[in-house]
């Protein structure tokens, strides 16, 4: 999955901009203009997912922009441990398990799974192996 979502941007009646998700509704937040807004937006984003992960509840899927819409992707590592946590919720695979697999400690899994926690991409890619994924970077233009 490609973790980047549609994002409406609304000017207020301030002449800031609010941005909002369809596929993540708690993801709300906003700029003075529209670089500083999607920055703020990707921000969001990736703490809304968050809470998706801290709550055990599957992570929304993005759907497909429509005319108008901003595409925003989360952090590359952010992507990475929301696949991860994806696909062990998707296999039933569960953090005592994956350590196992790894042979590291289960802290050091929820660790991996935390996305406010700094994890290097490598041990992250090292866990997707495990459950049997691997993450591809696209870089496109901006």
């Amino acid at each position: 999955m490609i973790y980047a979502y549609p994002c409406d941007l609304t000017p207020d009646a301030d002449g800031w901009f609010v941005a909002t998700f369809p596929d993540v509704p708690e993801a709300v937040t906003g700029g003075p203009d529209r670089t500083v807004a999607l920055k703020m937006a990707a921000d969001a984003l990736a703490v809304a997912l968050s809470g998706y992960l801290q709550n055990s509840r599957d992570v929304p899927p993005p759907g497909t922009p429509v005319e108008q819409q901003e595409l925003v992707a989360v952090p590359t590592v952010v992507a990475a441990k929301l696949a991860l946590y994806s696909a062990m919720k998707e296999q039933q695979v569960t953090k005592v398990e994956l350590a196992r697999r790894l042979n590291i400690s289960e802290a050091a899994v929820r660790r991996l799974v935390n996305p406010d926690h700094r994890s290097h991409i490598g041990q992250v890619n090292k866990a997707l192996a495990a459950v049997g994924c691997s993450l591809v970077v696209e870089v496109v233009p901006v």
